[in-house]
């Protein structure tokens, strides 16, 4: 590998601490030149964000479409925000079936089609998991979600335009998200440009 000057390798680790969402692991790695150092890393299961995307709802017509979100508070930024559905791969769980699960839970819509958009690493400084981003198509209202004990979810319609001219900003606050709609809109690039 041409980068073997860059490895850390690890020596031996510790579990610190554990709920039901992570565990923090304690690391005692050793850099390129012999060094120990000690870090801390969250080792995480992997999420799936969904990106579901509506042509034109009832009574609503604009181009670009509309996608389906879900407002909820997050404690860490002690606000409101608006996101695409999203959540923990539970064991075993492929990424599609949770992102399927995910948006039918938090909107109560199911996907006839369901996107694989890329996989990315959240936080790579401290998070052992992958995030996973798809893009929800065909979809159809069940009129059933089914929250968790611990969710209170508003769903929101949301024109695509409003969403890409307005993420960064509040509510559209969460990095993931954002992430999330670069890959929505380079495969809308891509498709729009087979060639390129």
């Amino acid at each position: 590998m041409e980068n073997n000057h860059l490895i850390w390798n690890e020596k031996c680790r510790q579990e610190r601490f554990k709920n039901r969402i992570f565990t923090i692991q304690e690391r005692v790695c050793v850099s390129p030149h012999g060094e120990e150092g000690t870090f801390s890393v969250m080792d995480c299961p992997d999420w799936a964000i969904v990106i579901p995307l509506l042509d034109a709802p009832a009574g609503k017509e604009k181009a670009g479409g509309f996608f389906v979100m879900v407002r909820q508070w997050r404690h860490g930024s002690r606000t409101l925000s608006l996101e695409f559905p999203g959540g923990v791969c539970e064991k075993g769980e492929a990424p599609e079936a949770a992102a399927a699960r995910e948006l039918s839970e938090e909107t109560a819509y199911t996907p006839g089609r369901l996107l694989k958009l890329g996989a990315m690493s959240p936080n790579p400084a401290i998070m052992t998991n992958r995030v996973h981003f798809f893009l929800a198509e065909d979809l159809r209202d069940t009129g059933k979600r089914n929250l968790d004990a611990d969710e209170y979810v508003d769903v929101e319609i949301v024109p695509a335009e409003t969403v890409i001219r307005d993420m960064g900003k509040p509510p559209y606050i969460h990095s993931l998200m954002a992430a999330a709609l670069m890959l929505y809109l380079r495969t809308k690039t891509e498709a729009r440009n087979p060639q390129a």
